[in-house]
């Protein structure tokens, strides 16, 4: 069983010194550090190429777990990802050691609360907008689509199945937010209608 130990601060000013001190004194032999942020995984490229080096039996040591992880999200996946691959995880300042069922379970207990953390916060949210209604100062969020977007493209000759495409939408909602004066026949757009009057002249056997 070999111990890789991972270190991160936040920021370039602050020092990793005492977390890879720590990890030596863990056992570490093999520590990989960095100065990133913890907001985005895809950012902590030493954590990655880490990750990618563990092996089943091997454990990761961090100093604590939000030196791995900004979220707990992110943990999880983390985790999960390590359980998987038979990696166990260990913090040297908190009781988390996955290879111990007392580490398991304050790990569950974190996600617990976390858990129980964010449907609070979800039922605050609910009660502060059903209180903005009842007050009418209640705006509603705001809306995932710019109208001005599809009219945009449209007006320079984008065909509805393009501007969906390039937009993430649906056509229909591309024809939602197009004004009928601007479709021609069945709903389509004036070069769209061209192509369809052209094709329907070449079948016509008269």
């Amino acid at each position: 069983m070999a111990l890789f130990g991972y270190a991160r601060v936040s920021t370039t000013d602050q020092d990793l010194g005492i977390q890879v001190a720590a990890l030596r004194a863990a056992g570490c032999q093999t520590i990989r550090s960095e100065k990133k942020s913890g907001s985005g995984r895809e950012a902590r490229t030493e954590l990655q190429v880490l990750l990618d080096f563990l092996r089943e039996g091997d454990t990761l040591v961090v100093t604590r777990i939000d030196r791995l992880a900004r979220s707990m999200k992110d943990l999880q996946d983390i985790v999960h990802e390590l359980k998987g691959r038979g990696v166990a995880l260990k913090a040297t300042e908190q009781p988390i050691d996955t290879r111990t069922a007392a580490g398991k379970a304050f790990l569950d207990m974190l996600g617990v609360f976390a858990e129980f953390e964010t449907n609070l916060r979800k039922e605050r949210q609910a009660e502060g907008i059903a209180a903005a209604k009842a007050r009418g100062v209640y705006k509603g969020g705001k809306p995932r689509i710019d109208p001005e977007a599809v009219r945009m493209r449209a007006a320079q000759g984008m065909r509805p199945a393009h501007i969906a495409r390039e937009l993430g939408i649906s056509r229909g909602t591309v024809y939602r937010f197009l004004p009928a004066a601007s479709l021609g026949p069945n709903g389509a757009l004036p070069s769209e209608s061209a192509l369809l009057h052209s094709a329907a002249t070449d079948a016509d056997p008269s």
